[in-house]
């Protein structure tokens, strides 16, 4: 089976919400969507980002942008004005989430879900 990295079939945004990051993963066409929808749940994202996200992780689907948002609860120690973290807004939790890999099922072509 191919191995492959979100980056290369989404791009993402990410920012604070209080203490805890947004993270949206835009899928560039509607079959990198449903590999998206299928394969990127709360759980697995809770584990890339074990090591910071403290609290859960809640997961929303925005089927009209071909999206994914997640929220890390207690991701941000503390927030943008109380955090000594380097990135206490959360800016590059959309780049790490980009280089997860996922499995690329056989039944699905990289070529599909590109733009």
């Amino acid at each position: 089976m191919t191995r492959i990295r979100l980056e290369d079939i989404a791009h993402a945004r990410s920012g604070d919400k209080g203490d805890g990051s947004n993270v949206g993963i835009i899928a560039y066409t509607e079959a990198g969507f449903r590999l998206l929808q299928r394969e990127l749940t709360a759980e697995r994202v809770k584990h890339h980002f074990s090591s910071i996200c403290k609290g859960g992780v809640d997961r929303f689907e925005v089927p009209n942008l071909k999206a994914i948002n997640f929220i890390l609860h207690d991701s941000l120690g503390g927030g943008g004005s109380e955090s000594v973290k380097t990135d206490a807004q959360g800016k590059t939790h959309g780049q790490a989430l980009l280089r997860m890999e996922l499995d690329l099922p056989g039944d699905v072509s990289l070529a599909d879900l590109r733009p």
